[in-house]
């Protein structure tokens, strides 16, 4: 327990509380059960040591513990926590919840037995709670936390600090908007900055190594997250790195799972749940037709990868398509909040609602002419007009 409270105290000490991201403050820090899962790599533990070094740093009320950490491969979590609780500890951060095989019937009994133990836990973001072998989810209140916004990067980088802006009002007052930013600063070459290795907070840390760091922690959710999830065996795991590499030479990939089937050489239930899977852990998303059933046999309309680094990092193509750019940072920034659907006119369809139009600056209105609340949401522009919208402007959503 010594070296624990130590090793606690030595990551609380060397976290920096000056970047905060917006996850924070959304949480409710005083519930008994909080649950936070994420990407690999989006800062899941840093917003937990956080927390410690905010509300508990002068005390021992409070420990973070790693699950992956030796002393869990022979000590029950139970134990450990229940020596913590002895010791006058009562705010338990637990991380890497998935590499213990028994997370969740000990947080279970923890949170029965101690009434005024808090606990947060984190882990890979393909951890359900439906797959845990104790009923959590009425007790956990569970966040997610996505990759950086570029509102996000401007404040880590450059330590800009702009509000979030509410979709209805992005449309809404764009113009506005826009002008009171590009006012601050210059925001076209930071975009592209950020669209190529902005997404994870890491890129400050490695700097020239981003894409080695990131296809690192590809290879750890896939090799590690996944097959203790999921139980995916060695020859399954070739599979995912060859389904992916595929449709991230391809995306936006449009769905055709007969042939997706004969190139991966897996059968089309098998290809559906490992596309659902590759999902849940943030490493592409599947985006089905408006007025397609729900399901997970459901062929998705089209495959994307999660967010535009990803694309970058696993792309072989010696010239990227900057459409195919453009419309996964679309993507990955309004499905954090919102229903995004591929419609019948236009890229995408947003809450049923809402249609856009994806492209450079000379994006016309032909795909969208005739349509109710239609938008081009444009690249390369400052500033937008009527409803014309300068692409990085939804970047600004959390």
């Amino acid at each position: 327990m010594e070296n624990l409270l130590k090793y606690s105290q030595l990551k609380v000490s060397k976290t920096s509380v000056r970047f905060v991201r917006y996850l924070y403050a959304q949480i409710e820090w005083s519930d008994r059960l909080i649950g936070i899962t994420g990407a690999r790599g989006t800062g899941k533990t840093t917003l937990m040591l956080q927390q410690i070094k905010k509300e508990y740093s002068r005390s021992n009320k409070a420990i973070y513990v790693s699950l992956d950490d030796f002393y869990f491969a022979k000590n029950r979590l139970f134990e450990m926590a229940e020596d913590f609780y002895l010791r006058g500890g009562r705010y338990l951060f637990v991380d890497e919840v998935h590499r213990y095989p028994a997370w969740a019937i000990d947080l279970k009994n923890l949170y029965d037995t101690f009434s005024d133990l808090n606990i947060v836990f984190s882990g890979s973001s393909a951890i359900q709670l439906h797959k845990a072998k104790a009923d959590l989810s009425r007790r956990a209140a569970m966040y997610h936390l996505h990759e950086l916004s570029f509102r996000e990067y401007l404040e880590l980088k450059e330590n800009i600090v702009i509000e979030t802006l509410g979709l209805d009002d992005l449309l809404k007052h764009h113009i506005q908007f826009a002008s009171s930013i590009n006012k601050i600063h210059f925001v076209l070459p930071l975009f592209k900055e950020y669209l190529e290795k902005g997404l994870y907070p890491f890129f400050k840390e490695v700097k020239g190594q981003f894409y080695e760091r990131l296809v690192s922690t590809i290879n750890t959710v896939i090799e590690i997250d996944l097959m203790a999830i999921d139980h995916i065996n060695y020859q399954t795991t070739y599979k995912l790195r060859k389904l992916i590499s595929f449709i991230a030479d391809s995306v936006p990939f449009k769905v055709n799972i007969s042939e997706l089937s004969r190139k991966i050489e897996l059968s089309r239930d098998v290809l559906l749940r490992l596309l659902k899977t590759l999902d849940e852990a943030n490493l592409l998303k599947r985006i089905m037709q408006e007025g397609s059933p729900t399901g997970h046999l459901t062929k998705p309309d089209k495959i994307y990868l999660n967010n535009s680094a990803l694309l970058y990092a696993l792309n072989s193509n010696q010239n990227l398509a900057v459409g195919t750019v453009r419309e996964t940072f679309f993507m990955n920034q309004l499905i954090k909040d919102h229903d995004v659907l591929i419609p019948k006119k236009g890229d995408f369809l947003i809450d049923h609602q809402f249609t856009f139009e994806i492209g450079g600056r000379n994006k016309s209105k032909k795909q969208i002419t005739g349509l109710k609340n239609a938008f081009i949401a444009a690249d390369d522009i400052e500033l937008g007009y009527e409803n014309k919208i300068p692409l990085w402007l939804i970047g600004f959503l959390y």
